[in-house]
């Protein structure tokens, strides 16, 4: 059976819901309806908040805090298809939470190296990701990245900032951690200003910007080491880079 939801964790706890209770045999799960005329063995989950709403309960109360934060973790890798394993790893522990830590179960293995990749990845990020300063000395960082990591580069940064306002957008996602006086959390952002830069901030990138050519050696130019120590992937929104 193939089931279709609209990629949302909600949807997708309403998913396992019908799958647990119904006993449906799953052979794949689509965000989107598949572009097919045969529509036998579909059937499409919607959000149901009963529904979600226990299953969430469920996860509270009976996984361990680590199995419970990795269902919610795995849920950031957004650009993979994890559905399957996710389901069946959930589906095991509300069996037995110790065989969620048996690498010998082949979507046990794979939910452990995805959160592994999604921590490596975060940890890179926090290197990366630039901030300027606004007119009004928020600092302002924008990301395009691979999987879905505002929050725990938001995290980061709350430690390390004190009690400096900033934002930290991502622009693919329409989200972004912001941390002002009275809120430090995610919020959607459907529709986001180009912000203005202080006087300081352009400044200042222009004499990084300088610098950063300064220092190169045309002759010496190796594009293929550079992309070894900074990823194209990393680079949408670096100063250095743009």
């Amino acid at each position: 059976m193939t089931l279709v939801y609209d990629g949302s964790f909600e949807a997708f706890l309403t998913l396992v819901y019908e799958v647990y209770y119904k006993k449906i045999k799953v052979k794949e799960i689509k965000r989107s309806m598949p572009e097919t005329l045969f529509l036998d063995g579909i059937i499409e989950i919607e959000y149901d908040e009963d529904k979600a709403m226990k299953v969430l309960h469920a996860l509270k109360t009976k996984f361990e805090k680590s199995n419970f934060e990795t269902v919610l973790n795995i849920f950031m890798c957004d650009t993979i298809e994890f559905e399957l394993d996710l389901l069946r790893y959930v589906i095991l522990g509300f069996k037995d939470q110790k065989q969620l830590n048996n690498i010998t179960y082949p979507f046990v293995f794979y939910i452990q190296g995805l959160q592994k990749e999604l921590f490596r990845f975060n940890h890179k990020m926090t290197g990366f990701v630039r901030f300027e300063e606004l007119l009004d000395a928020t600092l302002y960082a924008k990301i395009d990245t691979k999987f879905n990591i505002v929050y725990f580069l938001g995290k980061h940064f709350l430690k390390r900032f004190g009690n400096q306002n900033f934002i930290i957008h991502d622009t693919k996602r329409k989200i972004a951690f912001v941390k002002n006086e009275s809120f430090a959390g995610v919020k959607e952002i459907s529709y986001f200003d180009l912000p203005l830069l202080s006087a300081e901030e352009e400044k200042f990138k222009k004499l990084w910007k300088t610098f950063f050519e300064s220092v190169s050696i045309d002759s010496r130019e190796n594009k293929k080491f550079q992309q070894q120590f900074v990823p194209l992937l990393y680079r949408t929104y670096m100063t250095e880079f743009t």
